[in-house]
């Protein structure tokens, strides 16, 4: 069976239809404030591309993508991971400006991920990608980006619990700003995981900076692929979850490569063969315009704000039979 935390006298909030009204609104809040914030414009995405084309998000580097062949055009396609690289080309192709940006509704299927409280095989999340400059590129841009989202969060659970009040979570709008290294100087002993529960439970909003180089201990703290966000210019924000006791990461971002920063990458991860990929070149050439960007997960964001202990609540996907019995016995009604 896929793990399950199971609340200890877990009761939903919200009925049926009140869910699936708190789910839309939780949408419609954090999707206004967010591309004002951010100066976004919403613009049509794929469900896959091509898999020449090496715009496909590698993830850690160990998904499986999606994979057909398509006869009527001659080629193989995949489902995309995400978004990451083909949102900077379309910034190119669209002719945003300078701090403007677009965000897409991107939905995934992650044939590997292991299914727990958090995870799904569905993926839907807000991609979004802004245009920056060459001074943008800094530990102090990438952290006002992160407490403006952050503070959009904060302002959308204020919201919706103004008109469903029965809901009870509250979020830390300060962010605890650490690095990767910083974390396993803190705890050495415990696992990257480990380290993200314990600072978590202590600071409740987050963000470890710096995911995907190799630390002193030799490991990363996590993977990161080499060719979208720069491993010193990233990160991860994670609330502190009460209902679960984890926690709990709501968006992965960065500021992405430059040429150089590609370049070291790509030798690092022993990727130096995607030099030859279209997007790569172009990126190499320094023809792509320098960005900022990330994902937001909705079902994750939904989940956190109405408080809800499974992300199968506001999702509809596959689970095993196990969990799907566990979960009906502990008043956790999966979709």
């Amino acid at each position: 069976m896929n793990k399950v935390i199971l609340p200890q006298g877990y009761q939903p909030v919200l009925g049926s239809y009140d869910l699936q009204r708190a789910i839309a609104l939780t949408k419609e809040i954090f999707q206004k404030e967010f591309t004002e914030n951010l100066h976004l414009k919403r613009v049509s995405a794929p469900l896959f591309v091509k898999a020449s084309t090496g715009l496909n998000d590698d993830l850690s580097g160990k998904e499986r993508a999606v994979s057909f062949d398509i006869p009527a055009i001659g080629a193989d396609a995949q489902v995309v991971h995400s978004l990451a690289k083909w949102k900077r080309l379309a910034l190119k192709k669209y002719g945003f400006a300078s701090h403007e940006g677009l965000y897409t509704d991107m939905n995934a299927i992650r044939r590997d991920e292991e299914l727990d409280n958090i995870h799904s095989i569905y993926v839907d999340q807000w991609d979004w990608e802004r245009i920056i400059e060459k001074e943008d590129r800094t530990e102090d841009y990438l952290k006002q980006t992160v407490q403006s989202i952050v503070d959009v969060i904060c302002d959308a659970s204020e919201e919706l619990k103004r008109t469903f009040p029965q809901i009870g979570v509250t979020l830390q709008r300060q962010v605890s700003f650490i690095t990767s290294q910083e974390l396993e100087d803190l705890y050495p002993d415990n696992t990257p995981e480990e380290r993200e529960h314990l600072y978590a439970k202590k600071h409740k909003t987050i963000f470890i900076m710096q995911i995907g180089s190799k630390l002193r201990s030799g490991k990363t703290h996590g993977n990161r692929a080499p060719d979208y966000d720069d491993w010193s210019l990233n990160g991860d924000i994670i609330f502190w979850n009460d209902l679960l006791g984890i926690a709990f990461e709501i968006s992965s971002m960065g500021i992405r490569v430059d040429p150089a920063s590609l370049d070291r990458q790509l030798t690092a991860a022993h990727c130096d063969h995607r030099r030859e990929l279209d997007y790569h070149k172009m990126l190499l050439a320094g023809q792509l315009p320098l960005t900022i960007g990330g994902g937001i997960g909705q079902s994750r964001l939904c989940m956190l704000l109405i408080g809800c202990a499974h992300i199968g609540e506001v999702q509809t996907s596959l689970w095993d039979d196990d969990t799907l019995k566990i979960c009906k016995e502990n008043n956790i009604p999966l979709l």
